[in-house]
C-alpha cells in the first residue's frame, strides 16, 4: 500500500476533545430520589437529545474509542455496557451458547482480565473468563456456537491449534484443531463460519485453498521465479514474493568467525553461489550470534527467508526474530517440509539441517512496518541465506529489477513516517496550473512480478491519474486519486490478475496530473507527490508455466478449491485439509470452491462481481452484482440482505440509492435499497427514503422494521464504529465495536416516564417506536430575532418628562432562545381521542418524520401511546419551530416561531383535532414589533378564566389589540383582549397562583406601564392589575423559567442568566423578597424549565420546599460537582443529578420540558393499607372492644347488686307485658347495661318501685335518639350521625368517598396540613369522623387538607359525643352492634 507524506493533522485534537467531554459526564451519585410520576398521570419528557440515561452508581458514561466495547441490547433495545478490551483491541464476532456469550477478535484483555483473542461472558454471574490455554495465536474473525455438540468453532488468521480453524470444547474446557486439521493457502484466513438450514454441516469461507485427490497427501507447492531453486520449505505464496535487497542497510553480525572466507555477513544477503566460501557466514565457535539489520527507513515485509549452511560441523537449529524499532519478538508461521503441515513459532524457531531443503520461508502473522530486525541464534551459529521477501533494485535471483522512469523534474524529499525516528523517500514535482494531463510530468513504475496471481495495486495522492497495465489481455484501469489528504493514505487502484514479469512483458503503472485536478494550486502551481506502489498478493495461480518450476502432488486427479469448504458435523474422520484431501471427504457443495478457484480471474465470472450465485454452477447475479466489496449477508426467507462498501449495482439499477445496504429478492432476481434488518458499521445516518438527503441519526448501528418498511428506534443510544451484532441469550443481542458514546436509551427528543416496579426510585423509561429526523426545513425554521425600538404615535402634547418615562419603560430584549438543532422536541400535550378513546401525545418542535403515505411531515406529530403509530397534521401546515402546545377541548393551539401554509398567520395556529383541519377563520394574527419576528413561547389556561387562552411570547399586538408580550384569546369568539393595562416587553414563562389560579405570574423582559421594571410580574384577574414581584434589582438578570409551588404565591422559583450572560442563577421568592439559591451551575448552563414534582417518600424538612416534593430543574446543566446533566432535582438544600442526555454527535443534550396529562395533581401522600390488612385490624379492635364491654357490664352488675343487698325477685314476676321483666340472657343484660352506661339512662334493673322504673325506662326510651327505628330496637342499634359512620356501617370505611359541601366561612389554612377556604368554595368532604376537623378536597384545584367542621355547610352539631363505628359480629343468640365514644 502507498504511504504518502503528511500534509496536516487534525484528528488527534478532535479525539482529545471528545475524551474531555465524555469524562465530564462521569459522576457517582447517591440513590435516585423517588419521584411519584404516577400521580401526574402520563408524563412526557421532551428536549434536544438522541440518547438518555439516569444517573446510577454503577454506570460510567465515558468510553475510550481506542478500545473495543461489548454491549448487551435488551428486548426493549436499551443498551448496557458489559466490558471493554485494552487500547487497540478489537472484537470482531460473537455468539451465544446456553447462558454464556462467546466473543472473539484480536485482544489481550477484557475489563482488565487477561484473555487472548477469545473470551466468554456469563450472563448469570456477570463475569468474564478466558478460555483456557493453548487457544488461537492470532486474530479471530469468525465464530460459531454449535449447540448440538456444545462446541465453539472459531476461524481467522492463526496457525495454532489448527491452521485458521480451532475448536473449543465447553464440556472438556480445552482447545483442539478441527477434525480436518486446518486449512492452507497464501495468507490463510477464515472470515465466516455458518451452518445450513438443517444444522448438519458447517460452511467455512475466506481466503484459503483446498485440494481433493485420490489418497494424495503431498502439499501443493511451487515457485514462479525461474532462477530460484525449489525448496519444500516454501509455499506457492511465499515463493511468489519478491525479496527485499538489503545491501544498502547497516548490518552488524557478531561474533564472526576468524576465517576470512566466512566472516563477511554481506555474502549471505544475496548469495551468488552455492554453500561455501564467499556465500556463507559463520559465527565464532562457542558464542551466541546476533545479526542486527537497520535500514533507517520504513520497510513493509511479509516475512524472512533463511537458509542453513551444510559445512562440516557447522549449522544452526534455532533462531528468533525481533522487529525494530518496537523490539517485539515476532510470531512466525512456516510449513514443516517433513509433514507438510503449517506450524507457528515464537521465541525459538527451528531451522532444518536437511541439505535437500536449501531455504525456509518464515512469514509474519501480518504485514509488519519496521526499520530493521535482529536475528538471535540459539545454537551453533552459521547462516547461508538471508532475505526479506521488495523495493526497487534488483532482487535476489530475479532476472530483472523493479524500475521507474521519470518525465519532468522530480525532486527527492525525506518525510517522516509513523515509526518514530525514521524517514521515507518520496519524489515531488511542481506543475503549472492549467497544464494538461498529457503535458504534465509523469512517473512510471515497472515492478518485478515473480508470480502469476491476483494482486491489489495501491497508490495515493490526489488530483493525479493513475493507469495500471496488468497484462494478460486485461484492459488498463484508470483511477483518479486525491492527494488532498491529512495523513498517510493508501488508495486501491487495481484488484485482479497480473501477468508475471518476462522478457516480453513488464506490468506498468503510470501516474500523471489528473484531467481535472482538484484545488486552485499555490502560487500558480500544483505539487505532485509519488511515494511507492505496493503489489499485495491475494491469491496465487499454482499451475506450472514456462517461466517457472513447480511441484504438484502425485495424483493427476487433484482438484483445487478456493475460499469455500464444507465440513459435515457428523464426519468423525481425521484428515488434513492443509494437504490434498481424499475424495471421500468431498461434498457436493465443495464444487463451489472448485468453480471459484478456476473462474475468478479467468474471465468466466466477472472479476468485479462482488456477489455470485451458486446453484450447481457459479453465475453472476442480476445487474452485474454490486459496485463495491460485500462484507456481510443475512437471509430472511427469500430475501437476502447484503451489506458492504457499495453505492449501487454494476448497472446502476438503484440510481445510487443502495448506500451500503441493499436487499436481493431471490425469486424475483432483483435488488431493492434500504431493506436491512440490523446492521452495524461505520456510518452516522440512515436515509429517510431511498436516496433521500436527510435521515435518522445512527452511530454505527441501525434497525430496519421489515413489517413497516422504515428505520426503527434502536432502543439504545450509540455513537461509534461497530464491528458486529448478533443474537445473545433470550431475546437480547450483543454488539461490539469502537464506542465513542453510549447511553441506555436511544430517544430522538422524547420519552415517557412512570414509576418503576422496584423500590429504588428508578422510573420506567419508554421511548418512541419511531425515529424523529432532521428537519428538511431547517433553512426556514428560524427567522431574524433582530429587534429595533420604535416610536409609538400618541395624541396630544408630549412632554419631555413623558418622553423619558416612555423610553425607560422599554425593556431590553430577551436573550436568543437556546439552539435546538433537529431533531428536537420542545413541547408536548396529552390528548384523548373521543372517537376511539385512545390517548395520544402531541409533540412539537424542530423535527421531521415519515408518514404512512411515504411523505415527510414536520413540526408537529401525533403519537399513539398504545399502538406506537405516528400521524401528521392534515396538510402539514407548520413551517418552522414549534415551542408550545395546548389542548383545549377538541382544539390544539400551536405556538412557536413558524409560518402556516396558505395563511398569513405566524407564530400561532389552531387545529381542530376532530375535524383534522386548521381552524383559523376569524382569528387575527399576532404582530411583531418592527424588525422582530413573532415567537409564542407559552400557551396556558387559568381555572378562574373559562374559555380563555393566555398567549405569551415576543409580539407587540394581536390584530388591532395592543398587548405586548402577553394577550388573552376568547376561544369561542376568537377575539383578543389585553390583560388589564398590559405590559411592555417580552414574556418567556407563565405560571399561576391562588386557590383558583386567579393570579398569573409572568417572567421575561418586562416593564409595567408605569415604567417599573419587573423581571417577574403578577396579574390579578379579579382586579385586572399588574404588579411587580419584588424588586427587579434583587435578581441578577432576566428570568426565563418560572414556577409557583402548588399555587402558593409566597413560594416562587425563578431562573435565568445574569445581565452579562456570564452566569446562570436560581432564586426563591418567599412572599417578601427574593433569595439566591447556590446551585453551583457554571456559565455554560441554560435552564429551560422549573417544575415541582411529587415524591413517593419524603426528604428532610426545610423552610424552602415541602417534604413531599422536589424542584425539577431542566435544560443544559453544567456543574462543578456532577458535570453535565439535563435534569436535576432540588429538595431545598441539595441538588441531585437525575437525567443525562446526549446529542447525536455525542455532546451534552438538553431537556426542554416535562409535561403531564393531569395538570392539577395533588402532592399529598395518602397511603392506604391493603383491604385484607384493614379487615384483620378491624377484627382485632372489635374483639378487644367487645371484651372490654363484657367486663364493664359484669362490673356494673356487681356494683349494682352491692348497692341493693336484698332483691325482691317476686316484684319482677309479672306478665309478659311488664317492662320489669328479668333479662332472659346474659347478652341482654349486657346490652341493657351498656346502653344505660353509654346513653345515660337509668338501669331497668334497679330496685325501685315498678311505676318509677317504668317511668324512668319510658323516659329513657323517649330520649333515645334511635327510638322508633324500624327493624331494630333502640338497645341494639344506633343511627349514624355522619356520612363516614354510615359508610362504615355498610363496610365502606376504607373507600375514599366523600360528599359535596360548601364553605360557610373563609379560613386562612396557614397551619401544616390545613386547606385554605374561601366563602362559597365547592368542597368534597372525604373524612368527617372528627367532630371538630374534617378532611376535605378543593373540587377546583384538587388540593386536600383539614378544615374546621363548623366552617362547612351541612355540619351537624351533634348532641352526643363523637362515635366510631365498630364492625358488628354475629352471635348464636343475637346480633350485637357496639359503639364506643
Amino acid at each position: 500500500m502507498t504511504k504518502p507524506s503528511r500534509c496536516w493533522r487534525t484528528s488527534s485534537t478532535f479525539v482529545f476533545f471528545l475524551s474531555l467531554l465524555l469524562q465530564s459526564l462521569v459522576f457517582v451519585s447517591a440513590a435516585l430520589p423517588k419521584v411519584n410520576f404516577d400521580v401526574m398521570g402520563h408524563v412526557g419528557l421532551a428536549g434536544t437529545f438522541a440518547g438518555l440515561d439516569l444517573f446510577d452508581n454503577s454506570t460510567s458514561l465515558s468510553f475510550d474509542p481506542t478500545t473495543s466495547t461489548l454491549l448487551s441490547r435488551a428486548a426493549d433495545g436499551s443498551l448496557s455496557r458489559l466490558g471493554s478490551t485494552e487500547a487497540g483491541g478489537k472484537i470482531n464476532t460473537g455468539c451465544a451458547l446456553g447462558g454464556t456469550i462467546y466473543f472473539a477478535g484480536s485482544f489481550t484483555s477484557i475489563n482488565g482480565s487477561s484473555a487472548s483473542n477469545v473470551a466468554s461472558y456469563s450472563s448469570s454471574q456477570a463475569s468474564f473468563d478466558a478460555l483456557g490455554s493453548g487457544g488461537p495465536n492470532g486474530e479471530i474473525k469468525s465464530i460459531f456456537c454449535d449447540a448440538s455438540n456444545n462446541k465453539v468453532w472459531v476461524g481467522g488468521s492463526f496457525s495454532s491449534p489448527g491452521k485458521a480453524v480451532a475448536v473449543w470444547d465447553t464440556s472438556a474446557n480445552s482447545w483442539s484443531a478441527p477434525p480436518f486439521s486446518g486449512l492452507s493457502g497464501a495468507t490463510t484466513e477464515v472470515l465466516s463460519i455458518t451452518t445450513n438450514s438443517s444444522a448438519k454441516s458447517l460452511f467455512f469461507a475466506g481466503s484459503f485453498i483446498t485440494a481433493f485427490g485420490s489418497n494424495s497427501s503431498t502439499v501443493i507447492n511451487g515457485t514462479n521465479n525461474p532462477n530460484v531453486p525449489f525448496s519444500s520449505g516454501a509455499t506457492p505464496f511465499s515463493s511468489s514474493l519478491v525479496p527485499i535487497p538489503l545491501q544498502g542497510a547497516q548490518i552488524n553480525a557478531s561474533p564472526s568467525t576468524s576465517d576470512s572466507q566466512f566472516s563477511n555477513i554481506s555474502n549471505v544477503l544475496c548469495p551468488s553461489g552455492s554453500d561455501g566460501p564467499g556465500s556463507t557466514w559463520l559465527a565464532a565457535d562457542g558464542f551466541q550470534a546476533v545479526i542486527t539489520v537497520r535500514e533507517f527507513a520504513q520497510l513493509s515485509a511479509n516475512g524472512i527467508r533463511l537458509g542453513n549452511t551444510f559445512q562440516s560441523n557447522h549449522g544452526t537449529t534455532g533462531f528468533s526474530v525481533t522487529s525494530i524499532p518496537d523490539n517485539v519478538v515476532q510470531t512466525l508461521s512456516y510449513v514443516d517440509p517433513t509433514t507438510g503441515t503449517n506450524q507457528t513459532c515464537s521465541g525459538t524457531c527451528p531451522l532444518l539441517t536437511d541439505s535437500s531443503i536449501p531455504y525456509q520461508d518464515f512469514l509474519f502473522a501480518s504485514d509488519v512496518q519496521l526499520t530493521g530486525f535482529q536475528l538471535t541464534f540459539s545454537s551453533r551459529r552459521e547462516l547461508l541465506h538471508l532475505q526479506l521477501p521488495s523495493q526497487n533494485g534488483i532482487s535476489c535471483f530475479a532476472p530483472s529489477a523493479s524500475n521507474i522512469s521519470l518525465v519532468g523534474q522530480w525532486t527527492e524529499k525525506d518525510v517522516s513516517t509513523n515509526i518514530a525516528g525514521t524517514v521515507q523517500d518520496i519524489l515531488a514535482t511542481s506543475v503549472n496550473v492549467g497544464t494538461s494531463s498529457a503535458n504534465s510530468p509523469s512517473i512510471t513504475w515497472m515492478p518485478y512480478v515473480s508470480a502469476s496471481g491476483n494482486y491489489n495495486d495501491c497508490d495515493a495522492r490526489t488530483s493525479v491519474k493513475v493507469t495500471v497495465f496488468p497484462g494478460g489481455g486485461v484492459d488498463p484501469q484508470v483511477t483518479t486519486v486525491s492527494q488532498r489528504v491529512s495523513d498517510d493514505t493508501t488508495q486501491l487502484i487495481y484488484s485482479g490478475p497480473v501477468t508475471p514479469t518476462s522478457p516480453s512483458f513488464v506490468a506498468t503503472i503510470i501516474m500523471t496530473l489528473a484531467d481535472n485536478p482538484e484545488g486552485s494550486g499555490q502560487n500558480g502551481q500544483y505539487e505532485l507527490v509519488a511515494d511507492r506502489v505496493e503489489l499485495s498478493l491475494t491469491s496465487v495461480f499454482s499451475n506450472s508455466s514456462s517461466n517457472g518450476t513447480s511441484t504438484t502432488n502425485n495424483s493427476t486427479s487433484t482438484r483445487q478449491g478456493f475460499g469455500f469448504f464444507e465440513w459435515p458435523l457428523s464426519d468423525s474422520s481425521t484428515v488434513n485439509a492443509a494437504s490434498a484431501l481424499s475424495n471421500a471427504s468431498e461434498t457436493s457443495l465443495d464444487d463451489v470452491a472448485f468453480q471459484l478457484f478456476n473462474a475468478i480471474g479467468s474471465g468466466s465470472v466477472s472479476s468485479t462481481s462482488d456477489v455470485v450465485a451458486a446453484n450447481g454452477a457459479l453465475a453472476s447475479i442480476s445487474e452485474g452484482g454490486l459496485n463495491g466489496p460485500v462484507t456481510s449477508l443475512v437471509l430472511d426467507g427469500d430475501i437476502l440482505y447484503v451489506g458492504g462498501a457499495f453505492t449501487d449495482t454494476k448497472s446502476a439499477s438503484t440510481s445510487g440509492k443502495a448506500r451500503g445496504v441493499v436487499s436481493y429478492d431471490v425469486n424475483a432476481d432483483s435488488w431493492t435499497p434500504l431493506q436491512a434488518v440490523e446492521v452495524t458499521g461505520d456510518f452516522t445516518e440512515v436515509p429517510t427514503s431511498a436516496g433521500g438527503s436527510s435521515g435518522a441519526t445512527a452511530g454505527g448501528f441501525a434497525v430496519w422494521d421489515v413489517n413497516n418498511s422504515t428505520w426503527a428506534n434502536t432502543g439504545g443510544f450509540l455513537i461509534g464504529s461497530m464491528t458486529f451484532v448478533g443474537n445473545s441469550t433470550g431475546q437480547t443481542q450483543i454488539l461490539a465495536g469502537n464506542v465513542v458514546s453510549s447511553l441506555k436509551f436511544g430517544a430522538s427528543g422524547f420519552v415517557t416516564l412512570q414509576n418503576g416496579n422496584d423500590d429504588d426510585g428508578v422510573p420506567v423509561v419508554s421511548t418512541l417506536n419511531i425515529q424523529l429526523q432532521d428537519n428538511s426545513n431547517d433553512s426556514v425554521q428560524t427567522t431574524s430575532t433582530k429587534r429595533k425600538r420604535s416610536a409609538t404615535p400618541t395624541n396630544g402634547w408630549l412632554s419631555l418628562a413623558n418622553l423619558f418615562k416612555r423610553q425607560s419603560a422599554i425593556p431590553e430584549p430577551l436573550p436568543a432562545d437556546p439552539v435546538a438543532p433537529a431533531p428536537a422536541v420542545l413541547a408536548g400535550a396529552f390528548w384523548t381521542n373521543s372517537s376511539d378513546t385512545q390517548e395520544r401525545v402531541i409533540l412539537g418542535g424542530n423535527f421531521s418524520f415519515p408518514t404512512s403515505s411515504s411523505s415527510e411531515s414536520s413540526g408537529v406529530a401525533l403519537y399513539d401511546l398504545s399502538t406506537g403509530s405516528v400521524e401528521a397534521l392534515a396538510g402539514n401546515p407548520i413551517n418552522g419551530t414549534v415551542r408550545s402546545l395546548l389542548v383545549a377541548g377538541s382544539s390544539l393551539f400551536i405556538g412557536g416561531d413558524f409560518t402556516v401554509s396558505g395563511s398569513s398567520v405566524v407564530g400561532l395556529a389552531i387545529y381542530d383535532l376532530n375535524e383534522q383541519a386548521l381552524d383559523m377563520s376569524g382569528l387575527d394574527s399576532l404582530q411583531g414589533s418592527s424588525g422582530s419576528s413573532v415567537i409564542v413561547r407559552s400557551l396556558t389556561t387559568s381555572s378562574s378564566k373559562s374559555n380563555t387562552i393566555i398567549v405569551a411570547g415576543s409580539f407587540s399586538s394581536a390584530g388591532s389589540v395592543s398587548c405586548a408580550g402577553i394577550c388573552q384569546l376568547d376561544v369561542t369568539s376568537k377575539q383578543w383582549s389585553a390583560l388589564g393595562s398590559g405590559i411592555n416587553g417580552e414574556v418567556a414563562s407563565v405560571a399561576y397562583g391562588g386557590d383558583d389560579q386567579e393570579l398569573l405570574f409572568a417572567s421575561g423582559s418586562i416593564a409595567l406601564t408605569n415604567g417599573t421594571a419587573a423581571n417577574v410580574a403578577m396579574f390579578a384577574f379579579d382586579n385586572t392589575t399588574w404588579t411587580a414581584v419584588g424588586n427587579s434589582s434583587d435578581l441578577p438578570g432576566l428570568v426565563t423559567a418560572l414556577t409557583v409551588d402548588d399555587g402558593n404565591s409566597s413560594s416562587i422559583f425563578a431562573a435565568g442568566k445574569s445581565s452579562d450572560a456570564s452566569s446562570p442563577f436560581l432564586a426563591f421568592w418567599n412572599g417578601v423578597s427574593w433569595t439566591s439559591i447556590d446551585s453551583g451551575f457554571e456559565s455554560a448552563t441554560n435552564i429551560a424549565q422549573l417544575i415541582l414534582v411529587p415524591l413517593q417518600d419524603q426528604h428532610s424538612a426545610n423552610a424552602m420546599i415541602e417534604q413531599d416534593r422536589m424542584l425539577l430543574v431542566s435544560g443544559s446543566l453544567v456543574s462543578s460537582s456532577f458535570g453535565n446533566a439535563s435534569s436535576a432535582l432540588f429538595d431545598g438544600q441539595t441538588f441531585f443529578p437525575y437525567i443525562t442526555t446526549s446529542t447525536a454527535q455525542g455532546s451534552a443534550g438538553m431537556v426542554s420540558s416535562l409535561f403531564s396529562s393531569i395538570q392539577n395533581f395533588s402532592f399529598s401522600q395518602r397511603h392506604f393499607l391493603a383491604v385484607g390488612v384493614v379487615i384483620l385490624i378491624s377484627i382485632a379492635i372489635a374483639a378487644g372492644v367487645v371484651f372490654f364491654l363484657v367486663l364493664l357490664g359484669i362490673l356494673w352488675t356487681l356494683f349494682a347488686r352491692r348497692d341493693n343487698n336484698k332483691v325482691d325477685y317476686a316484684a319482677y314476676e309479672e306478665d309478659d307485658d311488664s317492662i320489669h321483666q328479668r333479662p332472659s340472657s346474659l347478652l341482654e343484660h349486657i346490652n341493657a347495661a351498656t346502653r344505660t352506661t353509654i346513653i345515660g339512662t337509668s338501669s331497668p334493673f334497679e330496685n325501685q318501685n315498678a311505676q318509677g322504673e317504668e317511668e324512668n325506662l319510658t323516659g329513657g326510651m323517649t330520649a333515645d335518639p334511635f327510638a322508633g327505628q324500624e327493624d331494630h330496637d333502640g338497645d341494639n342499634f344506633r343511627r349514624a350521625e355522619t356520612p363516614s359512620e354510615a359508610m362504615g356501617a355498610l363496610g365502606m370505611a376504607m373507600d375514599e368517598q366523600g360528599r359535596s359541601a360548601h364553605a360557610r366561612y373563609s379560613f386562612d389554612g396557614g397551619g401544616e396540613g390545613e386547606l385554605k377556604l374561601d366563602e362559597g368554595m365547592s368542597l368534597e368532604v372525604l373524612d368527617d369522623r372528627d367532630p371538630n376537623w374534617w378532611y376535605a378536597r378543593d373540587v377546583n384545584s384538587g388540593r386536600e387538607g383539614v378544615v374546621p367542621a363548623a366552617y362547612v355547610e351541612g355540619f351537624l352539631h351533634a348532641t352526643w359525643p363523637w362515635h366510631y363505628v365498630i364492625p358488628h359480629f354475629h352471635f348464636p343468640s343475637d346480633f350485637i352492634f357496639v359503639y364506643v365514644a
